[in-house]
Protein backbone atom coordinates (compact mmCIF):
# COMPACT_ATOMS: atom_id res chain seq x y z
CA UNK A 1 0.00 0.00 0.00
CA UNK A 2 1.40 3.52 -0.54
CA UNK A 3 0.44 6.26 1.74
CA UNK A 4 -0.60 9.45 0.63
CA UNK A 5 -0.23 12.42 2.43
CA UNK A 6 -2.02 15.92 1.32
CA UNK A 7 -0.52 18.84 2.28
CA UNK A 8 -2.89 21.82 3.49
CA UNK A 9 -2.43 25.03 5.13
CA UNK A 10 -3.38 28.99 4.48
CA UNK A 11 -1.62 30.27 1.47
CA UNK A 12 2.13 31.27 2.01
CA UNK A 13 2.71 29.05 5.01
CA UNK A 14 5.38 26.92 3.45
CA UNK A 15 3.27 24.34 1.82
CA UNK A 16 4.74 24.38 -1.56
CA UNK A 17 8.21 24.92 -0.75
CA UNK A 18 8.19 21.92 1.66
CA UNK A 19 7.21 19.93 -0.81
CA UNK A 20 9.42 21.11 -3.29
CA UNK A 21 12.16 19.94 -0.90
CA UNK A 22 10.77 16.72 -0.03
CA UNK A 23 9.64 15.29 -3.76
CA UNK A 24 11.55 17.77 -5.84
CA UNK A 25 8.94 17.93 -8.16
CA UNK A 26 9.27 21.14 -8.85
CA UNK A 27 6.12 22.69 -8.00
CA UNK A 28 5.98 26.37 -7.65
CA UNK A 29 6.63 28.60 -5.12
CA UNK A 30 5.41 32.18 -5.06
CA UNK A 31 5.00 34.74 -2.63
CA UNK A 32 1.34 35.35 -3.30
CA UNK A 33 -1.80 33.50 -2.70
CA UNK A 34 -3.19 31.02 -4.61
CA UNK A 35 0.22 29.80 -6.28
CA UNK A 36 -0.70 26.20 -6.36
CA UNK A 37 -3.66 25.10 -7.91
CA UNK A 38 -3.97 21.75 -8.97
CA UNK A 39 -2.28 19.02 -6.61
CA UNK A 40 0.85 18.49 -7.12
CA UNK A 41 1.97 14.45 -6.23
CA UNK A 42 5.48 13.61 -5.54
CA UNK A 43 6.35 9.93 -4.65
CA UNK A 44 8.84 9.73 -2.13
CA UNK A 45 11.12 6.99 -0.99
CA UNK A 46 10.89 6.25 2.50
CA UNK A 47 14.38 6.09 4.05
CA UNK A 48 14.74 2.87 6.24
CA UNK A 49 18.53 2.12 7.32
CA UNK A 50 17.66 -1.13 7.99
CA UNK A 51 16.67 -2.47 4.08
CA UNK A 52 20.11 -0.69 3.08
CA UNK A 53 21.38 -3.65 5.73
CA UNK A 54 19.15 -6.46 4.43
CA UNK A 55 20.54 -5.97 0.93
CA UNK A 56 23.50 -6.55 1.65
CA UNK A 57 23.17 -8.99 3.65
CA UNK A 58 21.12 -10.83 1.25
CA UNK A 59 23.91 -9.97 -1.57
CA UNK A 60 20.71 -8.58 -3.21
CA UNK A 61 21.18 -6.79 -7.15
CA UNK A 62 18.78 -4.17 -6.09
CA UNK A 63 17.11 -2.54 -2.85
CA UNK A 64 13.68 -1.04 -3.23
CA UNK A 65 12.15 1.02 -0.36
CA UNK A 66 8.43 1.54 0.05
CA UNK A 67 6.96 4.73 -1.32
CA UNK A 68 4.93 7.29 0.37
CA UNK A 69 3.24 10.14 -1.61
CA UNK A 70 2.77 13.65 -0.73
CA UNK A 71 -0.01 16.28 -2.65
CA UNK A 72 0.57 19.47 -2.42
CA UNK A 73 -2.98 21.24 -2.23
CA UNK A 74 -3.82 24.71 -3.03
CA UNK A 75 -4.14 27.20 -0.07
CA UNK A 76 -7.50 27.19 1.79
CA UNK A 77 -8.68 30.57 2.66
CA UNK A 78 -12.19 31.58 5.48
CA UNK A 79 -14.62 31.38 2.99
CA UNK A 80 -13.83 28.01 1.27
CA UNK A 81 -16.64 25.62 2.47
CA UNK A 82 -18.82 28.04 1.00
CA UNK A 83 -16.20 28.20 -2.38
CA UNK A 84 -14.03 31.09 -1.65
CA UNK A 85 -10.36 31.47 -3.52
CA UNK A 86 -10.00 27.96 -4.71
CA UNK A 87 -12.11 26.47 -2.00
CA UNK A 88 -14.20 23.82 -3.43
CA UNK A 89 -11.03 22.39 -5.42
CA UNK A 90 -9.32 21.77 -2.35
CA UNK A 91 -12.10 20.33 -0.38
CA UNK A 92 -12.29 17.69 -3.14
CA UNK A 93 -8.94 17.12 -3.57
CA UNK A 94 -8.63 16.56 0.36
CA UNK A 95 -11.10 13.97 0.74
CA UNK A 96 -8.47 11.38 -1.24
CA UNK A 97 -6.25 11.44 1.44
CA UNK A 98 -5.17 9.22 4.00
CA UNK A 99 -3.70 11.88 5.95
CA UNK A 100 -3.83 15.35 6.29
CA UNK A 101 0.36 17.31 6.99
CA UNK A 102 -1.45 21.01 8.20
CA UNK A 103 1.29 22.91 7.89
CA UNK A 104 0.88 25.90 9.98
CA UNK A 105 3.68 28.91 9.63
CA UNK A 106 5.64 29.94 12.79
CA UNK A 107 8.03 32.63 11.45
CA UNK A 108 8.26 35.97 11.19
CA UNK A 109 9.08 37.06 7.57
CA UNK A 110 7.89 40.48 6.59
CA UNK A 111 8.96 39.37 2.80
CA UNK A 112 6.47 36.61 2.74
CA UNK A 113 2.86 37.82 2.91
CA UNK A 114 0.78 36.47 4.93
CA UNK A 115 -2.78 36.19 3.98
CA UNK A 116 -3.93 37.61 7.08
CA UNK A 117 -1.55 40.34 8.10
CA UNK A 118 0.08 38.87 10.61
CA UNK A 119 1.80 35.60 12.27
CA UNK A 120 -0.83 33.71 14.70
CA UNK A 121 -0.95 29.96 14.45
CA UNK A 122 -3.80 29.11 16.77
CA UNK A 123 -5.95 31.66 14.31
CA UNK A 124 -4.83 30.13 11.31
CA UNK A 125 -5.28 26.55 12.63
CA UNK A 126 -9.16 28.28 13.57
CA UNK A 127 -9.20 28.98 9.71
CA UNK A 128 -8.60 25.79 8.35
CA UNK A 129 -10.33 23.29 11.04
CA UNK A 130 -13.56 25.42 10.96
CA UNK A 131 -13.70 25.01 7.17
CA UNK A 132 -13.19 21.44 6.95
CA UNK A 133 -15.93 21.52 9.74
CA UNK A 134 -18.43 23.40 7.82
CA UNK A 135 -18.14 21.43 4.39
CA UNK A 136 -18.64 18.33 6.53
CA UNK A 137 -22.16 19.68 8.11
CA UNK A 138 -23.13 20.25 4.40
CA UNK A 139 -22.18 16.86 3.62
CA UNK A 140 -24.24 15.40 6.40
CA UNK A 141 -27.01 17.84 6.36
CA UNK A 142 -27.80 16.83 3.05
CA UNK A 143 -28.15 12.87 3.81
CA UNK A 144 -30.12 13.64 6.79
CA UNK A 145 -32.65 15.24 4.58
CA UNK A 146 -31.92 12.69 2.18
CA UNK A 147 -32.72 9.99 4.74
CA UNK A 148 -35.80 11.69 6.32
CA UNK A 149 -38.54 10.24 4.12
CA UNK A 150 -37.22 6.79 3.78
CA UNK A 151 -37.10 6.67 7.62
CA UNK A 152 -40.58 7.94 8.08
CA UNK A 153 -41.74 4.16 6.06
CA UNK A 154 -40.70 2.73 9.42
CA UNK A 155 -37.92 0.31 7.74
CA UNK A 156 -35.47 -0.77 9.82
CA UNK A 157 -32.68 -0.08 8.03
CA UNK A 158 -33.52 3.45 6.67
CA UNK A 159 -34.83 4.38 10.08
CA UNK A 160 -31.34 3.58 11.62
CA UNK A 161 -29.04 5.35 8.35
CA UNK A 162 -31.31 8.49 9.77
CA UNK A 163 -30.65 8.19 12.99
CA UNK A 164 -26.86 7.72 13.02
CA UNK A 165 -26.82 10.80 10.21
CA UNK A 166 -28.93 12.98 12.45
CA UNK A 167 -26.57 12.07 15.89
CA UNK A 168 -24.16 12.53 13.58
CA UNK A 169 -24.92 16.03 12.42
CA UNK A 170 -25.72 17.37 16.11
CA UNK A 171 -21.99 15.79 16.92
CA UNK A 172 -20.47 18.32 14.24
CA UNK A 173 -23.24 20.98 15.04
CA UNK A 174 -21.29 20.89 18.54
CA UNK A 175 -17.97 21.64 17.00
CA UNK A 176 -16.49 17.91 17.20
CA UNK A 177 -14.50 16.41 14.77
CA UNK A 178 -16.23 13.54 12.44
CA UNK A 179 -13.38 11.27 13.65
CA UNK A 180 -14.40 11.92 17.24
CA UNK A 181 -17.99 10.27 16.72
CA UNK A 182 -18.92 7.83 19.30
CA UNK A 183 -20.35 5.62 16.66
CA UNK A 184 -20.77 1.51 17.22
CA UNK A 185 -19.49 -0.81 15.09
CA UNK A 186 -22.42 -1.59 12.90
CA UNK A 187 -22.66 2.40 12.05
CA UNK A 188 -18.93 2.81 10.84
CA UNK A 189 -19.88 2.17 7.76
CA UNK A 190 -22.61 4.80 7.13
CA UNK A 191 -20.08 7.24 8.48
CA UNK A 192 -16.76 5.98 6.22
CA UNK A 193 -19.08 6.15 3.31
CA UNK A 194 -18.90 9.87 3.65
CA UNK A 195 -16.04 10.75 3.52
CA UNK A 196 -15.90 13.15 5.67
CA UNK A 197 -12.78 15.70 6.27
CA UNK A 198 -12.85 15.81 9.69
CA UNK A 199 -12.32 12.19 9.89
CA UNK A 200 -8.98 11.78 8.91
CA UNK A 201 -5.98 12.28 11.05
CA UNK A 202 -4.05 15.12 11.67
CA UNK A 203 -0.37 15.73 11.69
CA UNK A 204 0.60 19.34 12.40
CA UNK A 205 4.20 20.40 10.19
CA UNK A 206 5.07 23.72 12.35
CA UNK A 207 7.19 25.40 10.11
CA UNK A 208 9.96 27.49 11.25
CA UNK A 209 12.66 29.54 10.74
CA UNK A 210 16.68 27.80 10.78
CA UNK A 211 17.11 29.14 13.42
CA UNK A 212 14.19 27.62 15.86
CA UNK A 213 15.65 24.36 14.83
CA UNK A 214 15.39 21.71 16.82
CA UNK A 215 13.17 22.62 19.62
CA UNK A 216 11.31 25.29 17.96
CA UNK A 217 9.48 28.85 19.36
CA UNK A 218 6.34 30.52 20.64
CA UNK A 219 4.40 29.58 17.88
CA UNK A 220 5.13 26.09 17.64
CA UNK A 221 4.11 26.26 21.62
CA UNK A 222 0.78 27.49 20.17
CA UNK A 223 0.65 24.33 17.82
CA UNK A 224 1.54 22.07 20.35
CA UNK A 225 -1.33 22.65 22.51
CA UNK A 226 -3.86 23.09 20.26
CA UNK A 227 -2.81 19.59 18.41
CA UNK A 228 -2.98 18.09 22.81
CA UNK A 229 -6.55 19.04 22.91
CA UNK A 230 -7.29 17.25 19.36
CA UNK A 231 -4.83 14.41 20.70
CA UNK A 232 -2.69 14.98 17.43
CA UNK A 233 0.88 15.22 16.06
CA UNK A 234 3.36 17.78 15.58
CA UNK A 235 6.53 17.74 13.85
CA UNK A 236 8.76 20.77 13.95
CA UNK A 237 10.25 21.04 10.15
CA UNK A 238 11.71 24.35 8.30
CA UNK A 239 11.07 24.61 4.84
CA UNK A 240 14.26 26.45 4.13
CA UNK A 241 16.35 24.06 6.03
CA UNK A 242 14.63 20.88 3.95
CA UNK A 243 15.20 22.95 0.79
CA UNK A 244 19.40 22.97 1.61
CA UNK A 245 19.14 19.77 2.33
CA UNK A 246 17.46 18.81 -0.60
CA UNK A 247 20.25 19.93 -2.76
CA UNK A 248 22.99 18.17 -1.14
CA UNK A 249 24.61 14.91 -1.70
CA UNK A 250 23.68 11.86 0.10
CA UNK A 251 27.12 11.75 1.82
CA UNK A 252 26.97 15.39 2.46
CA UNK A 253 23.39 15.24 4.30
CA UNK A 254 24.26 13.86 7.54
CA UNK A 255 27.25 16.25 7.90
CA UNK A 256 24.82 18.98 7.21
CA UNK A 257 22.01 17.63 9.91
CA UNK A 258 25.14 17.40 12.38
CA UNK A 259 26.48 20.88 12.40
CA UNK A 260 22.44 21.79 12.57
CA UNK A 261 22.01 19.28 15.72
CA UNK A 262 19.59 17.28 14.12
CA UNK A 263 19.56 13.55 13.92
CA UNK A 264 17.36 13.27 11.65
CA UNK A 265 15.82 15.29 8.15
CA UNK A 266 12.06 16.77 8.32
CA UNK A 267 11.69 14.19 5.66
CA UNK A 268 12.23 11.58 8.27
CA UNK A 269 10.63 12.66 11.38
CA UNK A 270 7.08 13.78 8.86
CA UNK A 271 7.08 9.64 7.52
CA UNK A 272 7.90 8.49 11.08
CA UNK A 273 4.88 10.33 12.51
CA UNK A 274 2.82 9.60 9.80
CA UNK A 275 3.12 6.42 9.99
CA UNK A 276 2.07 6.10 13.72
CA UNK A 277 -0.53 8.12 13.04
CA UNK A 278 -2.03 5.54 10.49
CA UNK A 279 -0.85 2.82 12.57
CA UNK A 280 1.56 1.22 9.55
CA UNK A 281 4.54 -0.60 9.57
CA UNK A 282 7.19 -2.00 7.40
CA UNK A 283 8.54 -5.64 6.40
CA UNK A 284 10.77 -6.67 4.17
CA UNK A 285 11.76 -9.30 1.85
CA UNK A 286 15.51 -10.06 0.67
CA UNK A 287 17.05 -12.29 -1.34
CA UNK A 288 19.69 -12.62 -4.20
CA UNK A 289 17.27 -11.12 -6.80
CA UNK A 290 16.19 -7.80 -4.54
CA UNK A 291 15.50 -6.72 -1.30
CA UNK A 292 12.41 -4.80 -0.25
CA UNK A 293 10.32 -2.74 2.08
CA UNK A 294 6.45 -3.29 2.31
CA UNK A 295 4.03 -1.03 4.00
CA UNK A 296 0.76 -2.34 5.63
CA UNK A 297 -1.29 -1.27 8.76
CA UNK A 298 -0.21 -2.89 12.28
CA UNK A 299 -2.43 -5.76 13.08
CA UNK A 300 -2.18 -7.32 9.56
CA UNK A 301 -1.76 -10.86 9.25
CA UNK A 302 0.46 -13.48 7.28
CA UNK A 303 -1.94 -14.33 4.06
CA UNK A 304 -2.80 -10.34 3.97
CA UNK A 305 0.88 -9.20 3.81
CA UNK A 306 1.41 -11.90 1.54
CA UNK A 307 -1.21 -10.17 -0.50
CA UNK A 308 0.78 -6.69 -0.51
CA UNK A 309 3.05 -8.57 -2.69
CA UNK A 310 0.83 -10.11 -5.23
CA UNK A 311 -3.15 -11.24 -4.66
CA UNK A 312 -1.84 -15.28 -5.79
CA UNK A 313 0.42 -15.62 -2.71
CA UNK A 314 -2.95 -14.59 -0.47
CA UNK A 315 -5.09 -16.98 -1.99
CA UNK A 316 -3.02 -19.51 -1.99
CA UNK A 317 -0.71 -18.98 1.56
CA UNK A 318 0.62 -22.07 3.09
CA UNK A 319 2.78 -20.35 5.49
CA UNK A 320 5.92 -17.65 6.37
CA UNK A 321 9.16 -18.28 6.43
CA UNK A 322 9.73 -15.40 9.33
CA UNK A 323 12.70 -13.72 10.57
CA UNK A 324 12.87 -10.87 12.36
CA UNK A 325 15.54 -8.27 11.38
CA UNK A 326 17.53 -8.39 14.35
CA UNK A 327 17.96 -11.47 14.01
CA UNK A 328 19.10 -11.41 10.68
CA UNK A 329 21.38 -9.11 11.27
CA UNK A 330 23.08 -10.79 14.85
CA UNK A 331 23.16 -14.02 12.76
CA UNK A 332 24.11 -12.33 9.33
CA UNK A 333 22.23 -14.37 7.18
CA UNK A 334 19.03 -16.19 6.33
CA UNK A 335 21.01 -19.66 6.52
CA UNK A 336 22.96 -19.27 9.92
CA UNK A 337 19.47 -17.89 10.93
CA UNK A 338 17.91 -20.95 10.17
CA UNK A 339 20.93 -22.81 11.79
CA UNK A 340 20.53 -21.03 14.77
CA UNK A 341 16.59 -21.98 14.99
CA UNK A 342 15.37 -18.49 15.10
CA UNK A 343 13.98 -18.35 11.74
CA UNK A 344 9.94 -19.22 12.34
CA UNK A 345 7.32 -20.70 10.52
CA UNK A 346 4.19 -18.67 11.13
CA UNK A 347 0.64 -19.39 9.75
CA UNK A 348 -2.94 -17.87 9.03
CA UNK A 349 -3.26 -16.40 12.17
CA UNK A 350 0.23 -14.33 12.36
CA UNK A 351 -0.06 -10.69 12.77
CA UNK A 352 3.08 -9.03 11.07
CA UNK A 353 5.55 -7.17 13.42
CA UNK A 354 7.54 -4.23 11.92
CA UNK A 355 10.95 -5.19 11.03
CA UNK A 356 9.72 -8.96 9.98
CA UNK A 357 11.72 -10.28 6.93
CA UNK A 358 9.35 -13.05 5.31
CA UNK A 359 9.18 -15.36 2.60
CA UNK A 360 6.16 -16.45 1.88
CA UNK A 361 5.05 -20.03 0.83
CA UNK A 362 1.80 -20.22 -1.37
CA UNK A 363 0.07 -22.98 -3.76
CA UNK A 364 -0.45 -21.94 -7.53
Amino acid sequence: MSLRCGLVGLPNVGKSTIFNALSNAGAESENYPFCTIEPNVGVVPVPDARLETLGELADSADVIPTSIEFVDIAGLVEGASEGEGLGNQFLANIREVDAIIHVVRCFDNDNVVHVSGSVDPARDIDIINTELLLKDLETVEKRVEKARKPAKSGEKEAKQRYEVYQRLYDHLSEGHWARTFPAKAAELPLVDELFLLTDKPVLYAANVGEEDLPAGNDYVDDVRAIAADEEARVVTISAEVEAQIAELEEDERALFLEEMGLQESGLERLIKEAYELLGLITFFTAGPKEARAWTIRRGTKAPQAAGTIHSDFERGFIRAETLHYDDYVEQGSEAAARDAGVLRMEGKEYEVKDGDVMLFRFNV
